[in-house]
């Protein structure tokens, strides 16, 4: 079972690391966005962590259940974590909730401790975080809760008429799944997530995805990724 190396006492330390404060804040043109970037080799020793990004309905979840199937990694949805603490009746939830519908993110704090807490509970050290981070902030507060950066970022790039397309169509009952939040969604994320993707661009680490195109030819995108962890 993995456990991270150092734990914390409180959710944030006051000290900060080096190399999590080297991103630059100024926006580069779409070709500096890469598909080819080598992931790292993983070890056993320590979590493999691949951060899944895109908007809503860019498919990030179906694509993660492909990428579970074929490489064995454990599929840790922000989303599905947040709405089952609403389902739980806990304090958490009646904030988290709150904050759904409002169309805003849910404090850094929250998910963070909910995702450290699903990562601590497995047995496998191969991780797909999906839906996270959403800014700077959730990705600062992950990366110094956790000590670590991510392996792999992954982007799926989908045009906003599909993406609201494909979440009024799937018909989950979501108190998401609205075409008002939805478009507050969709707000949120081309202010907030852009300095993210930028971020990890310019380290090397982003995979971008064209998610237009069936199920299985999106994934035929993602697969040469992540073939080298079937070597």
């Amino acid at each position: 079972m993995w456990r991270r190396v150092a734990s914390v006492s409180h959710l944030f330390s006051h000290s900060k690391s080096t190399k999590f404060n080297q991103g630059g804040s100024t926006f580069k043109i779409w070709e500096t966005f890469t598909s080819e970037s080598e992931i790292p080799t993983p070890s056993k020793g320590s979590p493999f962590i691949t951060f899944v990004l895109g908007g809503p309905g860019s498919g990030k979840g179906t694509q993660c259940a492909k990428i579970v199937e074929a490489f064995g990694f454990t599929h840790i949805s922000a989303g599905d974590l947040l709405r089952r603490e609403i389902a739980s009746g806990s304090a958490y939830g009646s904030v988290i909730l709150s904050t759904i519908r409002e169309g805003k993110i849910v404090p850094s704090q929250v998910t963070v401790q909910l995702i450290q807490k699903e990562m601590e509970s497995s047995d496998n050290y191969k991780f797909l975080i999906d839906g996270f981070p959403r800014s700077e902030e959730n990705r600062k507060a992950f990366e110094q809760t956790i000590g670590t950066e991510p392996d792999v970022v992954l982007f799926f790039d989908c045009p906003e008429q599909e993406m609201v397309k494909r979440v009024l169509n799937r018909n989950q009952g979501r108190v998401d799944d609205n075409i008002d939040t939805i478009k507050k969604r969709l707000e949120i994320f081309d202010e907030l997530n852009w300095p993210v993707i930028n971020y990890y661009s310019q380290r090397g680490k982003l995979h971008k995805i064209n998610a237009v195109g069936t199920v299985d030819e999106i994934f035929e995108k993602v697969r040469p990724i992540f073939a080298p962890l079937s070597k």
